[in-house]
This record gives C-alpha cells, sequence and structure tokens, in this order.
C-alpha cells in the first residue's frame, strides 16, 4: 500500500515513515528526548547586550530561546518568496523579547530599570534612537504591529497612536531623520478589503530564447490572485513619527516600499534643507518564477518632505542574469551620511557577465544635489563590488572588491573627493589566520547612519585571531596610509575574550568568556579589567563535558581538524561510539583548507539542533569537522566525492588513533549541505554504521542552474551533477539513513520534495531509513515541540544502529 502525504498536518501532529515495514506509518504525536537533553532545551537563553550609541546605557535583553508549533501556525500567507502574516502585516518567526531591562554602562552597582512589557501581544524588535536617550520596540498584536517608544532614563514605554506598522517588505531598522523624527513602513489607512478570489482560469508562463537561468525558489506567485494578494499586503505608506509629541504624518501615496534610507544629515551646517530620502519600491510586472526582491523596482531621491526629486533608476525584472553574474545596469544605491548628501550607485561593465574579459567589471557613480545632470564616475574596478562604507572623518570610504576567479578580496580606501583610491589590504575569502578583521562602526547621533571609526587616520579592526591553536580575538589600529597595523588587545590564551567598544582614554569594553565563565561584558583600563555584567551559568552540567581540538592531515597532505567531545560521564578507557557531525567547504588552495576556527576558551552552550546534545545520552561527538573541497572555483565539484570520502578515511584513521572511539561504530551527520555529504559518503562507501541527514538536498538534477558553489549548469557538467546526486545511488546505499525535513522548507534548492524521493527510492529498493517531517518548520526547526523530537530521533537512531553508547562493544 503506497501511503500519500497529506497536503496539510495538524499543528500537533508529526507524520513518520520507516522503513519497517516499509511503508508503514507511526503514530502521530511528540516524542520526547532524556530527561538530561530535554533540561538542556529547557534552560535559557544567555542574555543580549546592547549599548546605546551615545554609550551611556546598557540594555539586557532576554529572548524566548525557542518557538512553538501553536506560534508556527498562525495564519500566514506564503507569496513571491515571502511568509508573512496578514493580520499584523509582519514576517513569521519572530523572536519574543521577554524580558528588558537598563542600566548605566558602566556602573554595574547601579539598580536595573525594568521595563514593564504589557501583556497581551509580543514584543521583538529592540533598537536605539540616534543620541540613545530613547528606544524603540515592536509589538506584534492580532490584527496590528504597533510601534512603541521608550524613555532611556526612566524605562518608561508608550505606544505610539494610530501606527501600525508594515514590515511586509519593510523588514530592516527604522530610518532616523534626526533624534527625534523617524520614517516607518506602515498599513494605509482606508485601503479596503482583500481581494477575492475569482473563478481564475490557466496560467501561462513563456520562454522566447532568452537564456534566463534562474535557481529554484519557495513560495512564489502562481495566479493573478497571488499578485493582487502580495500587492495589497505589501503596500505601504511612508509615515514620519515625532518621538517627542507621538504625532505621525504621511508621505505621498501607498507603494510597494522595499527600502527607506536617509542621505545626508540632519544637524550641521546643511540644516534640514540638505537631507533626502532615498527610497526603493517594487512595480509591476511580477513574475513566477523569480521572488519580489528580483522583481522590477524604481529607485527615486525624495526631499525629506517626501515630494519626488527625481527617479534616478527604473530596473527590470532580474531575469537572464548569468550564474554568479549581477544586472547589466545600475545597482546597489546608497546615500553618503554626511553633509554633501551625494547617492553613490554601483554599475557593471562587463554587461553583468562574469564569463566576459575586460578590464574592469564595475564603477561606482555618484550624483550630488540638487540630483541633476549626469552622474559622475567615481572609481573603476577591475573585480566584482561587495561593498561600500563610509568613514566617519566625511572624507573617505572603505571600498570592497571581490575576485571570483581566485576566490579573493581586496579594500581600498576612496577617497570623497574624487582623488584615486589606493589598496588597503587584500586575502583570500576563506582567510582565517591572515584576516585583518572587520571595522568597528558607530552611529552617528544626527541620523542614525552607521560609519566606519576612522580617529586620527587609523581603523580598530576587530577580528578573530584564528591561529593553530585555535582563536584568539583582537583589536588592531590600521593605518589608512598604508595598510601598517598597531595591536591594541588580544585576547589571552586561557579565555575568549572579543572587544567590543573603544572609550575615552584608552578604555576598552570587551565580552569575556572561558570554558567555566558565562560570556559577560568587562571594562578593561590601565589598571586592568572589571565585570560590568554578572550573568549566571544556565547549563552547569555541561561543565563536566570535555572537548579537544584534534589536527592531522589527510593522504594527501592537506591540513584537517576536528572537535572531539566527551560525553559528562565518560571515564578514562572508555571506548565509546561516536557521530561524526561535518559541512563541506570549498577552497582554493591547501593553505586555507587546513586553517582552524573555533576556540577551546568558549564556554558551552548548545543550540537546540545541535548534535553535542547528543552528549547527554553518552555518546561522543566529532563536531566541526572539516571537509574541505579544494580546487579550481571553476570545477572544484569534479572531484567532491573523491575529496570527501578522502576527508572520511582521514578523521576516521585519526579518530582510532586517538583510542577513544569504537570506530567500527560510527554514524556521520550534517544539516543542509551536510546533508548532501553525509548521502553521498553512505553511497560511495562503506566507512560508517549509520547516518544522519537534515533538511538537504539529494538529486541535484532538480537543483539545474548551480548549487553552493558549483557555478556551471547541469547540461555544462552533466556527469558531475549525476555523480554528486545521491538519489542516483540509492541502491548502494545500505546503511541506515535518518531523514529529517521541515514541511515547510523554503531554502533554495532543499525543498521537502528531495527527502521524500531518496526515502521513497531507498523503500522501494529495501533499504533502511526513516523518514521524519516536522510541520510548519522551515529549513531550520524553532519550535520546542520540533527540536525535542530532532533529539529523540537521532538519539533512538544512534543506539539502534550503534548500540548503547555506554556499554562496550566486544573486541
Amino acid at each position: 500500500m503506497q501511503l500519500r502525504m497529506p497536503r496539510r498536518l495538524a499543528a500537533a501532529a508529526l507524520v513518520l515513515f520507516a522503513c519497517a515495514p516499509v511503508g508503514a506509518a507511526e503514530p502521530t504525536g511528540w516524542q520526547q528526548p532524556s530527561p538530561a537533553i530535554r533540561e538542556l532545551l529547557d534552560a535559557p537563553a544567555l542574555p543580549r547586550w546592547q549599548i546605546s550609541p551615545d554609550r551611556q546605557t546598557l540594555a539586557t535583553i532576554e529572548r524566548r530561546r525557542f518557538s512553538s508549533i501553536e506560534e508556527l501556525s498562525r495564519p500566514a500567507l506564503r507569496l513571491a518568496g515571502l511568509r508573512f502574516e496578514p493580520g499584523c502585516a509582519c514576517p513569521q518567526g519572530l523572536v519574543q523579547i521577554l524580558k528588558l531591562r537598563l542600566r548605566p554602562l558602566l556602573n554595574p552597582d547601579a539598580p536595573e530599570r525594568n521595563v514593564e512589557l504589557p501583556a497581551g501581544g509580543l514584543f521583538h524588535d529592540f533598537s536605539w534612537s540616534p543620541d540613545g536617550q530613547h528606544f524603540l520596540l515592536q509589538r506584534r498584536v492580532d490584527q496590528a504591529s504597533e510601534l512603541w517608544l521608550g524613555d532611556s532614563g526612566s524605562g518608561r514605554i508608550r505606544p505610539i497612536a494610530f501606527v501600525k506598522l508594515n514590515t511586509v517588505l519593510m523588514q530592516s531598522e527604522p530610518a532616523w531623520l534626526n533624534a527625534h523624527e523617524v520614517v516607518v513602513a506602515t498599513v494605509p489607512d482606508r485601503r479596503g478589503p482583500p481581494p477575492v478570489r475569482g473563478p481564475g482560469g490557466p496560467v501561462v508562463q513563456e520562454s522566447q530564447g532568452r537564456a534566463s537561468p534562474e535557481r529554484t525558489f519557495a513560495d512564489l506567485l502562481r495566479s493573478p490572485y497571488d499578485e493582487a494578494l502580495f500587492e495589497y499586503h505589501a503596500r505601504s505608506m511612508l509615515t514620519v513619527v515625532d518621538i517627542g509629541s507621538g504625532l505621525s504624518h504621511d508621505y505621498g501615496t501607498p507603494a510597494l516600499y522595499t527600502s527607506i534610507g536617509v542621505v545626508g544629515t540632519g544637524n550641521g551646517a546643511s540644516g534640514p534643507s540638505g537631507q533626502f530620502l532615498l527610497t526603493e519600491r517594487l512595480v509591476r510586472p511580477f513574475s513566477y518564477g523569480l521572488p519580489w526582491d528580483d522583481f522590477p523596482r524604481v529607485v527615486e531621491v525624495r526631499a525629506r518632505d517626501g515630494r519626488l526629486l527625481r527617479e534616478l533608476a527604473k530596473l527590470p525584472m532580474r531575469q537572464g542574469v548569468a550564474l554568479d553574474g549581477v544586472p547589466a545596469g545600475p545597482r546597489v544605491f546608497q546615500g553618503s551620511p554626511f553633509g554633501d548628501a551625494a547617492v553613490y550607485w554601483v554599475e557593471a561593465l562587463d554587461g553583468g557577465n562574469p564569463a566576459r574579459q575586460v578590464a574592469f567589471r564595475d564603477r561606482v557613480m555618484r550624483l550630488d544635489p540638487p540630483f541633476i545632470g549626469e552622474a559622475q564616475e567615481v572609481q573603476r574596478m577591475p573585480h566584482r563590488f561587495a561593498r561600500l562604507l563610509f568613514l566617519d572623518d566625511g572624507q573617505n570610504a572603505l571600498l570592497t572588491e571581490v575576485d571570483r576567479t581566485r576566490a579573493w578580496t581586496r579594500s581600498y580606501v576612496l577617497p570623497l573627493n574624487g582623488s584615486q583610491s589606493r589598496p588597503l589590504f587584500d586575502h583570500s575569502l576563506r582567510e582565517k589566520y591572515r584576516f585583518p578583521g572587520t571595522p568597528l562602526m558607530r552611529t552617528l547621533p544626527g541620523n542614525g547612519r552607521s560609519v566606519v571609526i576612522a580617529a586620527h587616520g587609523e581603523l580598530l579592526m576587530n577580528g578573530p585571531g584564528a591561529g593553530p591553536r585555535g582563536e584568539r580575538p583582537f583589536l588592531d589600529r590600521m593605518s589608512l596610509k598604508d595598510g601598517a597595523t598597531t595591536r591594541i588587545f588580544q585576547s589571552a590564551e586561557n579565555a575568549y575574550e572579543q572587544p567590543l567598544l573603544l572609550l575615552d582614554g584608552g578604555r576598552l569594553v570587551t565580552q569575556r568568556e572561558s570554558p567555566t565563565e558565562p560570556p559577560n561584558l568587562m571594562l578593561r583600563d590601565g589598571s586592568g579589567s572589571s565585570a560590568l555584567t554578572r550573568a549566571r551559568d544556565p547549563t552547569p552540567q555541561l561543565r563536566k563535558i570535555r572537548r579537544e581540538l584534534v589536527s592531522f592531515k589527510r593522504a594527501d597532505g592537506v591540513e584537517m581538524s576536528f572537535w572531539l567531545w566527551l560525553p559528562p560521564d565518560f571515564k578514562e578507557g572508555d571506548k565509546r561510539p561516536a557521530l561524526v557531525w561535518a559541512y563541506p567547504l570549498e577552497f582554493a588552495d591547501d593553505a586555507t583548507a587546513g586553517q582552524i576556527s573555533g576556540s577551546p576558551n568558549r564556554f558551552n552552550v548548545f543550540t537546540g539542533l545541535s548534535p553535542l546534545n547528543l552528549l547527554m545520552d553518552g555518546f561522543i561527538v566529532l563536531n566541526d569537522a572539516t571537509m574541505p573541497i579544494v580546487g579550481d572555483p571553476r570545477n572544484v565539484n569534479d572531484t567532491f566525492v573523491d575529496q570527501i570520502v578522502a576527508n572520511a578515511r582521514a578523521i576516521i584513521d585519526k579518530a582510532d588513533e586517538l583510542g577513544m572511539v569504537d570506530t567500527r561504530r560510527l554514524a556521520v551527520g550534517g544539516h543542509s549541505y551536510g546533508a548532501f555529504m553525509t548521502a553521498n559518503l553512505l553511497a560511495h562507501t562503506d566507512l560508517f554504521r549509520a547516518g544522519i541527514a537534515r533538511s538537504g538536498a539529494y538529486n541535484r538534477t532538480l537543483t539545474p542552474f548551480g548549487f553552493q558553489a558549483e557555478r556551471r549548469n547541469l547540461w555544462e557538467a552533466r556527469e558531475v551533477y549525476q555523480r554528486l546526486s545521491p538519489f542516483l545511488y540509492a541502491t548502494q546505499i545500505k546503511e541506515p539513513l535518518l531523514l529529517i525535513h521541515g514541511e515547510l522548507d523554503n531554502n533554495s534548492g532543499t525543498f521537502p520534495m528531495q527527502s521524500e524521493r531518496l526515502y521513497q527510492a531507498l523503500a522501494g529498493t529495501g533499504g533502511t531509513a526513516r523518514y521524519v517531517l516536522l510541520p510548519w518548520e522551515g529549513h531550520g526547526y524553532t519550535a520546542r515541540e520540533s527540536v525535542g523530537q530532532v533529539q529523540w530521533e537521532m538519539s533512538q537512531w544512534l543506539r539502534t544502529y550503534l548500540g548503547d553508547p555506554r556499554v562496550r562493544a566486544p573486541d
């Protein structure tokens, strides 16, 4: 009897498929992991801290760790690649703020001000005003998304009357005109009822000879009714809110706004007349094959009062773009945060096609107020534009490009006065040991824009400090003149301490943790350090767990590593079954492939989906096992299978050498691309006793226009796509395979059909498999019920096919 999957699963149901007997379904209902794992999952999350832009106030935020199936099953629409709740005009998956407390940053003994969050809704998305004197919160209720204003001094909050936010498309932080006025997207007044579905008719798509290679997307528009519904719910009004008076007023007419940017500053010599808005909005026609961010759009610059000054660009549908390419016209618009109020954008010089041989691929353009006449070319770039960051000196920007052929990135200092740029630093995209860090930034008090700190001609570069013995975070001064660096701070060898904020007088705010101490903020000065926060350990039982960084080489000399995690009850002389958990990464050379990330000095806190939770059930875990795929980025996947097999052999040989792992009882697992790796290892080796594959893709012919780092399409590399499709090798998968997938996985290429078809192939050819479909879940699983089920499934699977981890198998 063939079992058919229901189109919609009940909110409290979990449908399981198992191969004993083939096609049988187990009773629905949620399973609970062991008490030890359940206790870990139910522990509170560590607090998060946000320092106000004026560096005076510290916000301590406690957030909900997991959602619930009831939360995930709230009424929602899935249109144009978006998932949102129509009642509140807000996205699904909001993370609830449970508690919010404020106090002076540098006075840990000062009493905290508890912000009272009224019941009756879900508070989320905390953000500071540019001057730090106020803060904003959003609250979701059934029929609205509200904007709330808080006072940093008192901690009191109040709703902004008559403002209903629309964050269907506008999911970024609000745009501040100054410290007292903010522009938000709101639901238009009197928009009428939503469209009604009619009898409909045939839906036709047509191609007329122009190549348009597109990756696979979920939740796309499928009918004229979908188009009308999307337009109805995504249309918003630009609304200016005065946080002092609580009054608001609308700009212009409703449109499908996707972004609002503030250009210029409301303070200083330019005054309010030197400040503008940069807006982008979608226009028809919509696509049934692309998500919303590829729809046609119009980019406009507006006066501070919302009046249209100039249409900067009318961008067509993003169709016909080469794989790894960019649109041929202008793109990436952003405004200067300073008084010059210039608008910048990027234009391709190679037609957007990375295969075309040209001297320069991109150029940066600039248009100054009053935004008439032609834009001026600022900089030509030999490689593809990556980002433009403005420095707080108001004179320079940091311009970054990426060379896709070498997998290399380079950053330049770009003078804003039109002078020639100069290289500052460059490195491999996968570089860890020589990575110079990322620049510290600050918020401008006049308009809330983030800019790079550039004091006295130097950047402050914050990096993880990776090395052969693990990471030691650092803070460097980097000269804008020649890129020379001076180290200000580096974490000690027995802790993991990240620099966050450099204060006056050389004082430094850091976040420090160690294997026995949870993360806390510290203040460092010339006399030593003192604690600014006192977060407690939510899971003291994890302190009994041991971990070790293990380095080794595969047969061809490529450096590899894994983190060896031992259960809390592990005793000297034990030899236990283990789970290898990995995720493949591509590298252009052996040197970067062997570089180590992570630190033995981090405080152990496990996420709900982490395989490390299985330590509590007695299994050893070889976590973050490196799985390097080394080669020319253009054809690195030609040897994908050979390299993961070589990686697996090296991991097993090293584990056997350590003497703690029973290598006869090994399982392999991974999530997403790690699941793809897992299925390929089971299809092409007999190195493992079992596998766990979560939310993966197993038939590459269903992702014909590229996947992960693959740049060729199926018809250009047919043999590679077929060889990398474990679905086509289902008869070779002899080891038991646990497949887990979210019912509503919307990640490109990993639709639930991938797991369903592989399960059917295994079941139909006599394989041993189990397919677990989690209702209402996407690519990553967020409900408390789901993460508990996943941990139970993984533990039971390992116990069934590797045996009791606490019972030593006979030699």
